[in-house]
């Protein structure tokens, strides 16, 4: 299936989770991501399953100051 992740268009195995897609695109483990401009709550990453077309952003937390 076709998506896009962070504005780059991907190829991924279709019914893959957005903990998955977490999994195979970064060693990060302070991430927010959200699915067609909603946040999706860590706790639902595991059960929320990616469809065609959908729009990913995966966010990696900055220390500021």
């Amino acid at each position: 299936m076709t998506l896009t992740v962070n504005g780059e268009t991907v190829e991924l195995d279709p019914a893959v989770t957005v903990a998955g897609l977490v999994e195979a695109r970064t060693d990060q483990r302070r991430v927010a991501v959200a699915r067609n401009g909603e946040v999706v709550p860590r706790g639902e990453w595991a059960t929320t399953v990616l469809a065609e077309g959908d729009e990913v952003e995966i966010l990696a937390a900055q220390a500021g100051g």
